[in-house]
């Protein structure tokens, strides 16, 4: 008796849109179904962005805009393949979709559509232009039939190139639009190079006449309240390219604030975290937490964390070795990476987020009070001697052992060097002393035109030492408000008229 024919796994096709190729705007399936992807075929309209989605081991092919793809679904999807079809707006939108659609659906293979935002819905809400219904879209094609466009009724949504826009303008006159009609152009739009002109009909080929790139263009009555609405484009720090010298793990959510504000971080790391030189101490103090050793542990980095919790994972242990031992953590971001890790911080400062601060609200020893008088205090081998210091006073025995080792990083690109020494960069955030001196020592001094953002009063001394002069000053030694200062000072600054530094810079240099 024969045995029975192994089955293939059932494979299936998902046309995805694309939209404007912002990761941000995409719909939450369409997300979903990229990161479970065995293949992707992206039309290449639809930029890089979205391809970093995809799983590390997924294959992504780029494919020529407008090139049908529908047998190469069929085939994979037919090999046991989840496969996901990237196409730019919506699936819909274009011809490519439906005929993709359909040569899936003939054989018989499983399809899903995923519609996508299209960017003649998209780019007039970042512009600010409330279209509203009725609205009229149309591609700008050499058979446009403009005198149906001209007689259309409510706004009217037009997709073409920045050359088009002043034959487009003229040939809507032509056909009985009035010359003093609202109009606006927008280039690059939903990303961080949006610019919107506002304009009407007969001034349109002048005032798009710097342009470049594929536009959306919206005619009629909603422009005229555009420059009311524009939120995309009047954030505080939009335009303004600041670089980041930290680490890409601990970049992240600091570069995400700085997008919320319509910023583009470029993230530089100045120091590498490497494990100590000998091993040997962190073994003991990680197995004198479970022997009842250490009244305290006190983390003062997000690094101190990160270097216990690895210990203890290569040890075959977790968080539970904390049970009966308190937890200080000197700041907020310090407690909640222990609270990713399963601790609850027992203290963290209530006032500065500092050592200091942490020192201020740390009780003294008291031996009616505390069963054991011993702390253990992982930390960077460049640590300051403040906390230390301060708990001996306290009357405690500190453990004071080295976690990890702080050392500078190698130097950037030679273009990222070249941008900040000539003024490529409108601003610069330093998180501490060891930033400044790092950034500086692998890629130079900052412009002297470039805004200075520091965390603290002792970052702000490290780079007034270099020579460096601080524009910003954090009132608070965290992060997220460092990011909030610079808006601030940006939002000032765009009240007053300027433009970011490096903008300003390339309006100096053209008139020259």
């Amino acid at each position: 008796m024969s045995s029975p024919r192994a089955r293939k796994p059932a494979g299936s096709v998902a046309l995805v849109g694309a939209g404007t190729g912002d990761p941000g705007l995409l719909a939450v399936r369409a997300t979903e179904l990229l990161q479970a992807a065995d293949l992707v075929l992206a039309d290449a309209r639809c930029g890089d962005a979205l391809l970093a989605l995809a799983r590390p081991d997924a294959e992504v092919v780029v494919t020529a805009p407008g090139e049908l793809q529908g047998a190469a679904l069929v085939a994979a999807a037919k090999e046991g393949r989840a496969v996901v079809r990237l196409l730019p707006g919506d699936p819909f939108v274009g011809d490519e979709g439906a005929k993709e659609a359909e040569a899936v659906t003939k054989a018989k293979q499983r399809l899903e559509v995923v519609p996508g935002v299209p960017h003649a819905v998209a780019v007039p809400a970042y512009a600010g232009v409330a279209v509203g219904l009725p609205r009229t879209v149309a591609r700008v094609t050499d058979g446009t039939d403009w005198r149906s466009l001209a007689g259309a009724p409510g706004t009217l949504v037009l997709l073409c190139t920045a050359g088009d826009v002043g034959k487009a303008a003229a040939s809507l006159m032509e056909h009985g639009r009035k010359a003093e009609t609202a109009m606006s152009v927008t280039v690059g739009g939903t990303t961080s190079h949006q610019h919107t002109v506002l304009t009407t009909l007969t001034a349109a080929d002048t005032d798009a006449r710097g342009l470049d790139g594929d536009v959306v263009v919206v005619v009629g009555e909603p422009v005229k309240k555009a420059e009311r609405l524009s939120w995309f484009e009047s954030r505080p720090l939009y335009g303004w390219k600041v670089l980041v010298p930290r680490t890409r793990d601990q970049a992240g959510a600091l570069s995400a604030q700085l997008r919320g504000y319509g910023a583009v971080p470029v993230e530089v790391p100045t120091i590498a975290v490497e494990p100590p030189r000998t091993p040997a101490p962190m073994d003991r103090a990680v197995k004198g937490i479970g022997d009842g050793r250490y009244m305290w542990v006190a983390f003062t980095s997000t690094n101190a964390v990160k270097a216990v919790r690895e210990k203890l994972e290569e040890c075959g242990l977790d968080a539970r070795i904390f049970s009966g031992v308190k937890v200080a953590a000197v700041g907020d971001a310090t407690a909640q990476a222990l609270v990713d890790f399963g601790i609850r911080p027992d203290l963290v400062p209530s006032g500065e987020q500092s050592s200091e601060g942490l020192l201020a609200d740390w009780a003294p020893y008291d031996e009616t009070f505390d069963p054991m008088d011993r702390v253990f205090l992982p930390r960077a081998d460049i640590a300051t001697d403040t906390l230390l210091a301060g708990l001996k006073d306290l009357g405690w025995a500190v453990d004071d052992v080295t976690a990890y080792r702080t050392v500078r990083a190698a130097p950037p690109p030679a273009e990222t060097r070249e941008a900040l020494k000539g003024g490529g960069f409108d601003a610069v955030l330093f998180t501490s002393s060891s930033t400044v001196r790092n950034l500086v020592g692998i890629a130079g001094k900052p412009h002297d035109t470039t805004v200075l953002a520091c965390i603290g009063p002792a970052t702000k001394a490290a780079a007034e030492e270099l020579g460096l002069r601080v524009d910003v000053l954090s009132p608070k030694p965290d992060v997220a408000t460092l990011v909030e200062a610079l808006a601030e000072f940006a939002a000032a600054r765009r009240a007053e008229g300027e433009a970011p530094p490096s903008a300003a810079r390339k309006k100096k240099a053209t008139k020259r």
